[in-house]
């Protein structure tokens, strides 16, 4: 999975929030030993960044464009897709295709073969 890059001003909003949920007694999401803790002497902060740079956090950040257009970046999801929705849109995909082939004119086999033999004394001469 390709994590999103977010830039350095998303990251610094999504480190201060959630050091702040972990400075008010949230939960962690990631296990810690006791030794890493003090390591990183309960900085909260230092939490948050290793929180982020294992990806468990679940974040979305929209980001507004020009022309009132948004992106969300999110984690994606697996979409699940019925068998019966795909054999659908395979015939109706097929059908369009038999309507566009009636307007070409498709060629028979046997047309091609007599063009191919006409073609060919052409280049003897």
């Amino acid at each position: 999975m390709e994590q999103q890059k977010f830039s350095k001003y998303e990251t610094a909003r999504i480190l201060g929030a959630r050091a702040l949920q972990i400075a008010m007694n949230a939960p962690l999401l990631i296990k810690l030993t006791k030794e890493d803790l003090e390591k990183i002497k309960y900085d909260a902060l230092r939490i948050a960044e290793i929180e982020l740079e294992s990806g468990v956090l679940p974040i979305s950040i929209k980001r507004p464009f020009p022309g009132k257009k948004e992106d969300i970046l999110r984690r994606p999801k697996e979409q699940k897709i019925s068998d019966e929705k795909i054999e659908e849109k395979e015939a109706e995909e097929e059908g369009q295709i038999a309507k566009e082939g009636e307007i070409m004119g498709l060629v028979n086999p046997e047309e091609e073969q007599e063009e191919e033999v006409s073609g060919d004394e052409g280049g003897e001469e």
